[in-house]
């Protein structure tokens, strides 16, 4: 087999990228260890910047998240007794979207099997090889058993945090940062219409609380808990109860329902760099996670990969290698920002530590609802800085 660039990984940065190569004359083939339906089904963020739904929808994928995405204008800030709306078009001239990552996947999926580049499901056994020349390949066996190899210009590793690409950037030197949060989020798909028009983020002295959507009919809502806690220990009654304790505010009640789905979530943050070993690139959570507060994984995958793909180009189609040179550097300048406000979101809404820490985040908390300064650097940063090309 033969291609220009070979991508392991189908999650939204594999896809995407793809997906932006051909728009540019670019062969690729996409190699995904999973199923077509697990890959589908897998419940990520939902939150997507006007960065992520331009480029969406510049690419050709996003009818869907036209019709079926809800733009929204601000987020709500909440501490006992308080509810702020922050106003992201009035504080920076810019919104976001509610759309689920699944969804963001399931329409990529269907490009790219409709008129896209070879996509193959169910392989096993990847290996990159032979990354520091001018011709890498990628070893797997195919979804019938067979060894193949796919001979490649370039390969980008879009495989997560688990992936096989990570470990062979790494393992010609580099480094690596992270921080594991003392708190999970305990998650649920409720089938019910949200409780309020915009997201609400609640600082509670028993945990964080956080109210979110997928569709005007089901609502997704986060708790924050313990991460030795276990799932089979919330009942559906548990976890309402903690709900409306976090979000109880005078003249409006929190809008229960059948819960279809729960799960727990670790929290941490993890920086690997380089993000380039010769011909492989690192893009998306095989080089970098994030806490969900600040609405940054997803759309940080999104940001690589539109760099990604117009070095690629550059390199592929111009023979010329400064955008590829400068890749990690261009990359990573974002993901430590990224990085910082999603640790500052964490920080200051997670009830950890002492009564003085309490104190510590509500102050922040008043600063940024009555400051206009300190409330614009937040809509920014959420919202989604500019790209530097």
């Amino acid at each position: 087999m033969r291609t220009q660039v070979g991508i392991i990984g189908a999650g939204p940065a594999g896809l995407l990228l793809s997906r932006l190569l051909q728009l540019q004359g670019i062969d690729t083939v996409v190699l995904e260890n999973r199923s077509r339906e697990y890959v589908e089904a897998r419940i990520r963020a939902g939150i997507l910047e006007q960065h992520t739904v331009s480029t969406l929808i510049d690419a050709g994928v996003g009818d869907r998240l036209q019709r079926e995405g809800l733009p929204h204008d601000g987020v709500h800030l909440q501490y006992p007794g308080t509810r702020h709306h922050l106003d992201f078009a009035e504080l920076c001239g810019r919104k976001v979207w509610l759309y689920g990552q699944s969804e963001v996947v399931k329409d990529l999926i269907a490009a790219q099997l409709d008129d896209g580049p070879p996509l193959l499901f169910d392989v096993s056994d990847v290996v990159p090889e032979d990354v520091d020349g001018d011709s890498p390949r990628i070893r797997f066996t195919d979804a019938d058993g067979t060894p193949q190899v796919l001979e490649c210009d370039a390969i980008a590793g879009t495989d997560g945090f688990h992936g096989v690409s990570r470990p062979v950037v790494t393992a010609a030197g580099g480094r690596t940062w992270e921080r594991t949060y003392p708190y999970a989020w305990l998650g649920i798909l409720a089938d019910v219409a949200p409780s309020s028009d915009e997201l609400v983020y609640a600082w509670h002295p028993e945990g964080f609380a956080l109210l979110s959507m997928r569709s005007p009919s089901v609502s997704r809502l986060y708790l924050q808990v313990d991460p030795t806690e276990k799932i089979e220990d919330w009942s559906d009654d548990r976890i309402w109860d903690g709900l409306s304790t976090r979000f109880a505010l005078d003249g409006w009640e929190l809008q229960t329902g059948p819960v279809t789905e729960k799960s727990i979530l670790p929290m941490r943050s993890f920086v690997s760099a380089p993000m380039r070993r010769g011909r492989l690139f690192l893009a998306g959570d095989a080089a970098h996670i994030v806490p969900p507060t600040g609405a940054k994984g997803l759309n940080l995958a999104v940001a690589d990969v539109t760099l990604l793909a117009e070095a690629l180009v550059r390199l592929l189609a111009d023979e010329r290698t400064d955008l590829v040179d400068s890749y990690s550097d261009r990359a990573l300048a974002r993901v430590w920002r990224c990085t910082h406000f999603s640790w500052w979101m964490t920080s200051m809404f997670h009830r950890s530590g002492d009564d003085f820490d309490a104190e510590l985040q509500l102050s922040q908390l008043r600063r940024v609802c009555g400051s206009e300064t300190a409330a614009r650097e937040l809509a920014e940063n959420y919202t989604g800085l500019p790209l530097d090309r």
